[in-house]
């Protein structure tokens, strides 16, 4: 009986350091230049799990391939449930809108229009020229993204929030 009081409050840590990666915040890391240059790969970002999904928010989704998880992607939203997207010229419109682009390292090649589900959205990566995001794969759905970022926590040089255009 002593042993279980013993450890007990190692289980609850335990078990609180559990539910929170499992359920609130956990750390990523970034893979490839696709988001460049906003980051550069390699950074450890803090992920987090819960709130809304807003326009311009980076997001960590999975890429699904035959039903089946391929890889996991970082991406920018730009389209939300309900809105058309298209680009013409380089630039971008939302429901035939222009939309400001402040993070395209380069320009974006044109897309016929999209419009999204309820449950869809239009992600694109910074680096345009390199970037496996909806133009290709279409369009992602909420339960395939993992939730959004803005925190780097390694290298400690870039620790913080990530710059914002806005």
């Amino acid at each position: 009986m002593k042993f279980l009081k013993e450890i007990f409050p190692y289980i609850v840590i335990l078990l609180v350091v559990v539910f929170i990666r499992t359920f609130l915040v956990t750390p990523i890391k970034v893979n490839g230049q696709s988001m460049y240059d906003t980051l550069a790969g390699d950074e450890i970002m803090l992920l987090v799990k819960i709130g809304e999904i807003n326009r311009y928010d980076m997001v960590v989704a999975d890429l699904i391939v035959d039903e089946k998880k391929d890889d996991t992607l970082i991406k920018r939203v730009y389209g939300l449930p309900g809105e058309t997207i298209k680009c013409e010229n380089g630039i971008l419109y939302i429901n035939d809108h222009k939309l400001e682009d402040p993070y395209a390292t380069n320009q974006t090649s044109d897309f016929e229009a999209v419009t999204l589900g309820e449950d869809e959205y239009f992600l694109l990566g910074d680096n345009r020229s390199i970037s496996l995001d909806s133009r290709i794969i279409g369009p992602v759905h909420r339960k395939d993204i993992e939730g959004h970022t803005n925190f780097i926590i390694w290298p400690f040089t870039k620790f913080g929030s990530v710059k914002s255009e806005e």
